[in-house]
């Protein structure tokens, strides 16, 4: 656990370095994100008592992978990945959960965060218990997605030239298919995902040419 938080942490800071070069001094309200992605994150899973709806997992999950992203930015403001990992850590082991109640657990980490914004690490652990996501999916979804990330960010994103969709399939599609392909237990996983978009990108691109 200890390498993969601090692999997560390394890549967080380095998408948000991307984004901004002084992101730690402009204290952006990550709190507030998490507030917004709980909201979609319910929408998701169901609520409304009028009609019937049934919990969209994979979507759950998404949006849970979504606002781990804004926990960790919060939570690099405390330090170094090493250091930050290690207190997360300590955490997370202390903080073993059984599935409970997901909709009264989801506005508890809501009202906690908001309350004190910053990340409540153990309400968080309760709704990966919650929907039954462990640890070690939460790595793989959260390193695919945050490469998807800094792939499109370093491939034209902001200014429009990216392309998304390659021979007929969105990028995320691709992603999940690499995914399954390699061994997220390597050291240089996020390494690897990258360079595997990379050459599916270039070529892609190629053939529209």
């Amino acid at each position: 656990m200890q390498q993969q938080l601090q692999t997560m942490l390394a890549l967080q800071d380095k998408i948000n370095t991307l984004v901004n070069e002084n992101w730690r001094a402009q204290k952006f309200p990550w709190y507030r994100a998490i507030w917004v992605e709980s909201a979609e994150l319910l929408d998701h899973y169901g609520w409304k008592w009028w009609k019937k709806q049934q919990p969209e997992l994979d979507q759950v999950k998404l949006e849970l992978v979504d606002i781990w992203h804004f926990g960790l930015s919060l939570e690099l403001q405390q330090g170094s990945p090493e250091t930050v990992a290690m207190h997360m850590q300590k955490e997370l082991e202390a903080a073993q959960r059984s599935p409970g109640d997901f909709r009264s657990n989801l506005e508890a980490f809501t009202l906690n965060t908001l309350a004190s914004k910053q990340f409540d690490l153990v309400g968080f652990a309760q709704l990966l218990a919650d929907v039954e996501m462990t640890f070690d999916e939460l790595y793989q979804r959260y390193v695919g997605k945050n490469v998807l990330n800094r792939f499109r960010q370093d491939h034209g994103y902001k200014d429009g030239t990216y392309v998304k969709t390659w021979q007929g399939r969105e990028d995320n599609e691709h992603l999940a298919e690499i995914c399954a392909r390699l061994d997220t237990a390597a050291t240089d996983y996020s390494e690897q995902l990258y360079r595997a978009l990379a050459g599916r990108y270039t070529e892609s691109t190629a053939t529209l040419v």
